[in-house]
């Protein structure tokens, strides 16, 4: 972990000396964005122009090399150290302090998911290179003679070039989708001219003056009551409801303004759990302000997330909008926190710091003393108590705007009406769908499950293709021509021959995925535009920007997907929406299952109908009587939502209870189960509080490791933390096992 951030010793210091006379030896206490359990001990030996304070950046030496850290406090004089032990800081960093809402947040998360201070600084300086000075930026642009041979791969790095500013190396390779080398055969073929580019680019501010939309009577009034909490310049969380297409984006693009006129030199962050979906997000926010926002998620090249990283620490970027990690960027004057579709599970880290960005916001809203606006058409179950317990605010869009009405939904018992032997779409959402197609109208068809098939079998000895790194199945990809875990990553070409017991001709795939759904949508309707939307086959946000305007222009005129096609977007001829596997979420021992599926269909079912034509829903559903599908059809969400808080009450399960995972995993099966029956023999006894465990994780093995898996339950006022640390601290583990511990966990694989 160190290897990211460590940098070879130097011998000379950049930064000014003091003269000697003044120079005064002061101990300071530097956090390094390692996993160690606190700040390391440093002298500030009086070089620099002025005392080192708490937040900032310097380069300090550890072992034989040098770290970048942050100074995070000034401790009292008269505590024991060794001062002989101390070294000195190396140089201190030309960029503005850490804020002290950052360092408290690092702070706050870490004791809160137990984990070392340092390991969640290490998210805060996620890109050490943006701390050393910024060299002119090497990047490419189309201008040249076309190459003499000219692939597939080529063009698209062509037209990519063409159809934008230029680009470095990297970020043409990840736009088009192809590897560096093929940008590099262009540069060298002279296709693609070089362009030194400065290395600071000015952000354009946006244009606060800009005409927006005019605001339906409801919108405006949803608008007012959210501007009068950001004029309070003060913190408060409101939670911003509103059915699919009631035009909440605008709303809070209002509450953007609001704060920045208020404030012009002030920053605001806009959380997404999906980065990949904001193509029309984007343009509509270049539309409002005149220009686009600042982006920040991981699949954005170096050269960006470095230039990006520095803008927002000088207070450059105006308005950034990212995913969960952009919670931990360096905003020196942070106004509003707007977060997004706030019932995503997305939210959640699943590695790593394990933490909910989505309440961590909270967090960071509360220490900055800022306002924070929670958004969506299926608020989670914690935000709608936190709302009926007046901790929350709430502003109700009840009705689309511009007069477009809800779908009707309907479900399709499959028990009933069930699809032809070897097909996945039912009667009736055939016959609806020509239908569709003959009005000249677009459909969708939702099935959260990638790929041509979950599992590949013998016919003849039941062989099933499973994972050599994990205990599940190996998904056949058949666009790819591979089979895949989609765990770990493990892939194989697709074989033809079983492995067990060598006859040919004898595999056989097992349910639908995507890639199979569409062969038989293709089948069925041979003359209709069939797109396929998931994350394995979209290449990029570009790829999957283009598959929407593909959508919004009717180029296509049936979309297949994943829950990449389920929120966000605005497709006005979309008018069916066909849910193929509408159980599919119900599955497993999840708590949250019901709310998950619940609201998972609905943001599926709101893609539906969103213009002047109206949409309608059908579900294909082997339990058709399950409350969540009675609920979905009645659209009485409130009664669905009653019937969830009473069972997580009786339950005593979140928001009305705590519970912290510990997973036991290592290469060894024994020790890891050793550990876990170590775990289980000094569970804690404290009154209310309740251990299981261990017990095989359903993902017993997951790249090469063996998991067992216990869970501690406790009542809402207990300091689940503090009784974990006790717990930990009287258990011996074995050598190579490790324990993760998830507060709060959304995952139970």
């Amino acid at each position: 972990m160190a290897d990211t951030i460590a940098k070879p010793a130097r011998q000379s210091i950049s930064a000014p000396n003091r003269p000697a006379e003044e120079a005064v030896r002061t101990r300071i206490r530097v956090l390094l964005p390692l996993p160690l359990e606190g700040p390391l001990d440093y002298w500030d030996d009086g070089r620099f122009d002025a005392p080192l304070r708490p937040g900032d950046i310097v380069l300090v030496p550890l072992g034989p090399r040098h770290v970048h850290g942050v100074v995070w406090d000034l401790p009292d004089e008269a505590g024991s150290f060794n001062a002989e032990k101390l070294k000195a800081v190396v140089e201190k960093i030309d960029l503005p302090p850490f804020p002290d809402d950052l360092r408290q947040l690092i702070d706050w998360v870490a004791n809160y998911t137990l984990t070392p201070p340092g390991a969640v600084l290490k998210m805060a300086l996620s890109v050490p290179e943006a701390l050393d000075p910024l060299q002119p930026i090497r990047a490419y642009a189309a201008g040249g003679p076309e190459a003499e041979r000219m692939t597939e791969a080529r063009a698209r790095v062509l037209d990519v070039a063409k159809s934008g500013p230029p680009r470095t190396v990297s970020d043409l390779a990840r736009e088009a989708a192809v590897g560096e080398g093929v940008v590099r055969g262009l540069v060298k073929s002279g296709t693609l001219v070089a362009v030194d580019l400065p290395a600071e680019v000015p952000l354009g501010r946006p244009d606060l003056d800009l005409p927006g939309p005019t605001l339906s009577p409801a919108q405006a009034e949803a608008a007012t009551a959210i501007e009068s909490v950001v004029m309070t310049r003060a913190y408060k969380t409101v939670l911003l409801e509103g059915v699919t297409g009631s035009g909440k984006t605008e709303v809070y693009f209002d509450a953007i303004a609001t704060a920045l006129k208020a404030d012009p030199g002030g920053q605001v962050l806009v959380m997404v759990p999906e980065i990949a979906l904001t193509s029309q997000w984007l343009e509509r926010f270049a539309q409002r302000f005149g220009v686009e926002p600042l982006l920040w998620h991981s699949d954005l090249g170096q050269a960006y997330r470095r230039r990006a990283w520095r803008q927002v620490a000088k207070g450059a970027a105006s308005v950034v909008v990212g995913a969960r990690s952009a919670l931990f960027l360096p905003f020196p004057d942070l106004r509003l926190i707007v977060i997004d579709e706030e019932q995503d599970a997305s939210y959640k880290q699943e590695d790593g710091v394990l933490y909910n960005a989505r309440d961590m916001a909270v967090v960071r809203g509360t220490l900055a003393k800022i306002p924070v606006i929670l958004v969506s058409a299926t608020p989670s179950l914690e935000t709608v108590v936190n709302v009926r317990n007046d901790r929350y605010g709430h502003v109700d869009l009840p009705n689309r705007h511009g007069g477009a009405s809800m779908p009707e939904i309907q479900a399709i018992d499959m028990r009933e009406t069930p699809p032809e032997r070897g097909r996945w779409l039912s009667p009736p959402l055939v016959a609806a769908m020509g239908d569709t197609l003959l009005a000249g109208e677009q459909i969708l068809l939702f099935l959260n499950r990638r790929g041509y098939a979950p599992l590949t079998l013998c016919r003849t000895c039941g062989h099933r293709f499973q994972c050599p790194n994990c205990s599940a199945w190996l998904v056949e990809h058949r666009y790819a021509g591979q089979v895949q875990c989609h765990h770990c990553g493990f892939s194989q070409p697709a074989p033809e021959i079983c492995p067990a017991c060598g006859k040919p001709g004898t595999l056989v795939a097992c349910g639908p995925g995507v890639e199979r759904l569409a062969e038989e949508v293709a089948l069925r309707f041979p003359a209709a535009r069939i797109g396929v939307m998931a994350s394995d086959t979209m290449t990029g946000p570009r790829a999957i920007a283009d598959m929407i305007a593909r959508m919004t222009h009717h180029e296509i005129d049936i979309v297949i997907g994943t829950q990449l096609v389920a929120k966000g977007h605005h497709f006005p001829m979309l008018t069916l929406v066909g849910i193929v596997d509408a159980d599919l979420g119900l599955e497993g021992g999840d708590p949250r299952a019901s709310e998950r599926t619940y609201q998972q269909l609905s943001q599926v079912s709101g893609r539906a109908g969103r213009a002047e034509r109206p949409g309608r829903v059908m579900l294909q559903s082997y339990m058709p009587d399950h409350p969540v599908m009675a609920a979905l059809i009645s659209g009485d969400r409130e009664a669905f939502l009653d019937r969830e808080i009473r069972a997580r009450q009786a339950g005593h399960l979140p928001p009305f209870g705590r519970l912290v995972a510990l997973i036991v995993s290592g290469p060894d099966h024994n020790s890891v189960l050793q550990a876990g029956r170590a775990l289980a023999r000094n569970a804690p006894r404290e009154k209310g509080v309740e251990t299981f465990g261990p017990a095989p994780a359903p993902l017993s093995l997951l790249r090469g490791r063996h998991r067992y898996r216990l869970l501690l339950k406790a009542p809402r006022a207990v300091n689940v933390q503090a009784i974990v640390r006790r717990w930990l601290a009287t258990t011996r583990l074995p050598k190579k096992v490790r324990i993760q511990v998830d507060v709060d966990p959304y995952s139970f694989m």
